[in-house]
């Protein structure tokens, strides 16, 4: 499947390769010296490598930056299913066959870091470290009620086929977008490379969140994993004003790194690149 008519917006020094990953088309931003130690940047829904713009002016001189898109997201192609996160896990240790990387940095964002949690627990000899943005790890069982109703409200809707997509063609990622930013605002033309992707392939979000709730809701509910199968070094960030995250806290996660990052809510790589970089080093 044929990824969006239009090509990838322009940052300064990035350039742009599509990599056949097991099988899946998958567009990588790059920037930085080849010989730089390499840094793996992975977004989430509903974004692509353009999130991570700021991050990327600021370690580019330091890093070799990798920045993929996820499948269906930005400019990797879309299949119509393949949406486990196990999948997309796979998908992109794939890429780093692909493109001969032995280990990596991992910094992910929301799917990007959930995604990144599994694959350290799968192939932690592919870790230097991980650095995840906002997004609980996956052996959290913790979420009140409340984050869990937040959740289920758009979840819900969404994941249905029918109802799903016709929402999604109707806007929904960019009033996501809107809601769940506290600090800043956006630029109309940085929400519509994330929106408009989605309106033109609505089942990349239908099945991302459909797979999480008929599949992988349950078993991570029930233990599936735990915190002692994360055995590399984890730093986590959230937004104090995000409320996915009210329930990470260091008191919660004694055994990861947790910083709570001031006047932020969801999109952490965009309201306050700075807090990400230094959390890079």
């Amino acid at each position: 499947m044929s990824t969006s008519a239009q090509t990838p917006p322009d940052a300064p020094g990035v350039t742009h390769e599509w990599v056949d990953a097991g099988g899946l088309r998958t567009h990588v931003a790059l920037a930085g010296p080849e010989d730089a130690p390499p840094l793996l940047l992975v977004h989430g829904w509903p974004q692509n490598w353009w999130a991570w713009r700021e991050v990327i002016a600021r370690t580019k001189d330091r890093y070799r930056i990798i920045a993929p898109d996820l499948r269906g997201h930005g400019w990797t192609d879309a299949p119509r299913s393949g949406y486990g996160k196990d999948q997309l896990a796979t998908d992109l240790l794939a890429l780093l066959d692909a493109m001969g990387l032995d280990r990596v940095t991992w910094v992910g964002h929301d799917w990007g870091a959930f995604t990144g949690c599994l694959a350290a627990m799968r192939s932690p000899e592919r870790f230097e470290r991980l650095l995840t943005l906002c997004v609980p790890p996956p052996f959290a069982r913790d979420r009140s009620l409340k984050t869990l109703a937040l959740l289920l409200s758009y979840q819900g809707p969404i994941s249905t086929p029918l109802l799903g997509s016709f929402i999604v063609r109707r806007g929904f990622a960019a009033r996501i977008l809107k809601i769940a930013r506290a600090k800043g605002s956006w630029d109309p033309a940085d929400i519509r490379v994330y929106d408009d992707v989605f309106r033109a392939r609505p089942w990349v979000t239908v099945g991302m969140y459909r797979t999480f709730l008929t599949r992988e809701l349950v078993p991570l509910a029930r233990g599936k994993y735990s915190a002692s199968d994360l055995t590399v070094p984890t730093t986590v960030l959230v937004g104090d004003r995000d409320a996915i995250t009210k329930s990470v806290t260091s008191e919660a996660f004694p055994q990861l790194e947790v910083r709570r990052v001031p006047d932020v809510g969801h999109f952490l790589p965009e309201e306050d690149p700075d807090a990400v970089v230094s959390a890079i080093g």
